[in-house]
């Protein structure tokens, strides 16, 4: 009997990640599969690793070849495919347990010639995190589209998110190209050949973005692989002007923003004897590039084009640096044009001495003077919620004569609120800064139905005069009970500030350990809408029952063993499984708990986590070094957690790795270790100067996760440093 899937799995040089990878086949719900490994003349022991697993498993097989290159050796793949499904996987990442059950279920249910789902980025030092470029085409389920109906799939350029029918791909002869970035050309042509296509929301596949900077994506800099992207990319140019002219638009936009800033950003490390060749590259992808595509572009993208089409290396090279040296993140200021005031243009590089740069280049468009206002920190005080942050109009001189107003919006109401302008400690101490208080009276006036407020703030400096939104940059903010409502600040999918009104929420209103019993306490107001809670995940639904009481408060008892799961975590790389409480419906507000609770079992722990709205999650995961309290007391940092049997918390350190490297330079902590808790603390004006540099909290090789409850104040500044959050584990920033 063949196998219903076919996973074609090529490698070379990858013995320090190979392992991870098939265990995370190996491990797959979905039982019913072969895996083609294609050993494509691999140098170190990853071989030997291929034929372990082979082995342990009949369902995995060894293919060997010469070193051709990753297309050729998945070409190679297919041929000893046998399977009705294919996929592909690539030797360095990881795929969630319940992937392909879910992307074969759907393919089953609506016969869509192929399936996809959503993908996630992960590192020790960035944590996991969502693929930038499959947001937007994964956000939402869909089944049965097109990308037609649906353009954001133009931009879905990786091949391994997704099962093909066998039959589809046999009947269109597909071929990956013998050069790198070979998925996109691949990947478009099977989204305009297909009948539908499946999108899932959920992660079906986790990709590793190394620290060491050596996957071909990563390899920015060398000639030969930028190369193969712009050969990849006219590929795929030659596709949308023969097949669908509707998706130059989506496709061309894309490229501008991704392929064309790649080749740009070589200029600043390219060779004298490769800037030649890089300059023709650059100039063969801008004369393919939809010239009103580029007119849409923000200007310093638009001088990094002229620069190209002029071939001016010089201008190329300052520009590139200047982007490598974090000049974009802190901002150009603007300069008011001689004659038109009403017009302003920017101090990028070259804007005083580039000869035969047009001056229309450097303009900026209205939109680019566009205001970025957000809070940073959120405090309850006994009148008011406080609100601390920051605002200004992006490329304009913060000034403090410039004006700022906020006023909370509800409906078509909106409040003035007191605003008290500071300076930001940004290195230059600008007026950027503000303090703002919206009053509790306030917040209770707001009417039931309304559900929720923004805040809107105007800015005015000189003559320009923007409004917009307040954005949140706090991920876990803490809410309040007003009268008879729960008011929760949380941060909207558009990264703007809310302020929720909540009632009538199932809640939770205590939490502890009883032995290896975790025991919530809680109220739903309208009593239980079942004598259980649910709790919810991938994998396996979990049902424990509720003890309730006659005016709606309930006690569940969790026993911890039922509930942990070492062999099937539903995220391959933490080891770790997010479950969702409920109560019929309902979500658990928490509103009662200010820390979290957990509780041990064997070499594992399920902890109480809240979502960024305040909801209850559970986390159960590897006991490992944790970290559930955060303070700074001037420039020292003092990291704290529970202390767990077997750990090791002798390694605490700060790491930052060395560009392109897995070489790392550790700043070690000074640990205690005192019952219960461990303590660790750094002076960070001890860090070694390092420019831009970017330090990440690890224990014994792995980076420290933090408890939701203690990310409440990052992000932090210090003077030197930014202390926040990324993906759960903690960072400083050189500011």
């Amino acid at each position: 009997m063949f196998p219903r899937l076919s996973i074609v799995v090529p490698f070379y040089g990858v013995e320090r990640y190979l392992a991870a990878c098939l265990d995370s086949l190996a491990r797959q719900t979905f039982r019913d599969f072969e895996v083609v490994l294609v050993d494509d003349g691999s140098p170190d022991g990853s071989a030997e690793i291929a034929r372990a697993f082979c082995a342990a498993d009949p369902r995995f097989r060894l293919v060997t070849s010469e070193n051709q290159g990753l297309g050729p050796a998945r070409n190679l793949g297919v041929e000893h495919a046998q399977g009705e499904y294919l996929t592909f996987v690539d030797s360095d990442d990881l795929v969630p347990r319940h992937a392909y059950e879910m992307l074969i279920r759907s393919l089953d249910r609506t016969s869509s010639s192929l399936a996809g789902g959503n993908a996630r980025r992960f590192n020790n030092t960035a944590g996991v995190r969502q693929s930038y470029v499959h947001r937007f085409a994964f956000a939402a389920d869909r089944p049965a589209t097109h990308v037609l109906e649906f353009p954001e799939l133009a931009i879905d350029r990786m091949v391994w998110n997704k099962v093909y029918r066998r039959r589809f791909w046999d009947q269109f002869g597909y071929r990956f190209p013998a050069i790198r970035y070979e998925d996109y050309p691949v990947t478009l042509e099977a989204h305009l050949d297909a009948v539908t296509v499946d999108c899932l929301a959920a992660p079906t596949y986790y990709w590793r973005e190394r620290e060491s900077g050596e996957s071909i994506t990563q390899q920015r800099f060398v000639f030969g692989n930028l190369e193969d992207r712009v050969v990849s990319a006219e590929m795929v140019l030659d596709m949308v002007d023969r097949r669908a002219p509707e998706l130059r638009p989506t496709v061309h936009h894309h490229l501008a923003q991704i392929d064309l800033t790649t080749v740009v950003q070589a200029f600043a490390a390219a060779a004298g004897p490769e800037v030649p060749a890089l300059l023709g590259l650059g100039r063969r992808l801008t004369g393919r590039l939809d010239e009103q595509v580029l007119e849409r572009i923000p200007a310093f993208q638009r001088l990094e084009y002229h620069a190209l089409r002029s071939g001016d290396v010089e201008l190329l090279q300052r520009l590139a640096r200047f982007r490598a040296d974090g000049g974009l993140a802190a901002g150009v200021r603007a300069d008011r044009h001689p004659i038109l005031p009403w017009r302003y243009r920017s101090a990028y590089p070259g804007s005083r001495d580039a000869a035969g740069v047009p001056a229309g280049v450097y303009r900026l468009a209205p939109k680019e003077l566009a205001l970025r206002a957000s809070a940073t920190h959120l405090e309850w005080a006994d009148d008011a919620l406080v609100l601390r942050g920051t605002a200004e109009i992006l490329h304009m001189p913060a000034s403090a004569d410039a004006s700022l107003r906020l006023t909370l919006v509800t409906g078509l109401r909106a409040t003035p609120l007191p605003v008290r302008r500071i300076p930001a400690p940004d290195g230059e101490q600008r007026v950027t800064g503000f303090e703002a208080r919206v009053p509790r009276d306030m917040l209770a006036a707001i009417p039931r139905q309304r559900g929720s407020a923004r805040l809107m703030a105007s800015m005015r400096s000189g003559t320009v005069r923007r409004r917009g939104l307040l954005g949140l940059q706090t991920l876990y903010p803490v809410g309040a009970r007003i009268g008879d409502a729960w008011f929760q600040p949380a941060r909207a999918p558009d990264g703007r500030m809310q302020l929720r009104r909540l009632s009538g929420d199932a809640e939770l209103t205590g939490a502890a350990a009883d032995g290896d019993t975790l025991v919530l306490t809680g109220r739903a107001p309208t009593g239980p809408a079942a004598p259980e809670l649910l709790l919810s995940r991938a994998a396996r639904d979990v049902r424990v029952p509720l003890e309730t009481g006659p005016d709606g408060t309930f006690t569940a008892r969790i026993p911890v063993r039922e509930v942990v799961d070492a062999t099937s975590p539903d995220d391959p790389f933490l080891g770790r499984t997010l479950l969702i409480p409920q109560i019929g419906d309902s979500l658990l507000l928490v509103t009662g708990l200010s820390a979290a609770v957990a509780v041990p079992w064997g070499d594992r722990v399920l902890s109480i986590a809240r979502s960024p709205g305040q909801y209850l999650n559970l986390v159960e995961g590897p006991a490992r070094v944790t970290a559930s309290g955060i303070t700074v007391d001037g420039d020292v940092i003092t990291v704290s957690g529970p202390r767990w049997d077997g750990v090791d918390y002798r390694g605490i350190v700060w790491r930052r790795f060395r560009p392109n490297s897995d070489d790392a330079v550790d700043a070690a902590c000074a640990v205690t270790v005192d019952g219960d808790r461990w303590t660790a603390r750094l002076d960070s004006t001890a860090l070694e100067p390092a420019g831009e540099a970017d330090w990440t909290l690890f224990a014994d090789g792995y980076a420290v996760q933090a408890e939701t409850f203690a990310l409440t104040g990052l992000p932090r500044r210090l003077a030197r440093h930014r202390l926040h959050t990324r993906a759960g584990t903690l960072h400083l920033e050189t500011s």
